[in-house]
């Protein structure tokens, strides 16, 4: 029993796996295949828009920190230039 219920088994497999290839490769299947992958691409460049929106707003902001820096390093040896020069007074 257990021979026959093998044989069985193994046979629904195998036709299930046959009609299972023959949905995957039917037009249908085919069209659905063919806008998942446009939806996936639209999702993509919506992403690679953000990202890149994201990169140049991070090189404004660190343009401007180090503009910042600049200003503060120069005030600074502004500073000490008025402190060396009090001092040698």
């Amino acid at each position: 029993m257990s021979v026959i219920k093998n044989i069985a088994l193994f046979a629904g497999g195998t036709a299930f796996g046959s009609l299972g290839f023959k949905v995957l490769k039917s037009r249908e299947a085919k069209k659905v295949y063919v806008h998942t992958t446009a939806a996936a691409l639209r999702a993509k460049e919506s992403v690679m828009t953000d990202v890149t929106k994201a990169r140049e707003s991070c090189g404004d902001i660190l343009a401007e920190a180090k503009e910042i820096n600049e200003q503060k390093k120069a005030q600074a040896e502004e500073e000490e230039t008025k402190i060396i020069e009090d001092e040698a007074e």
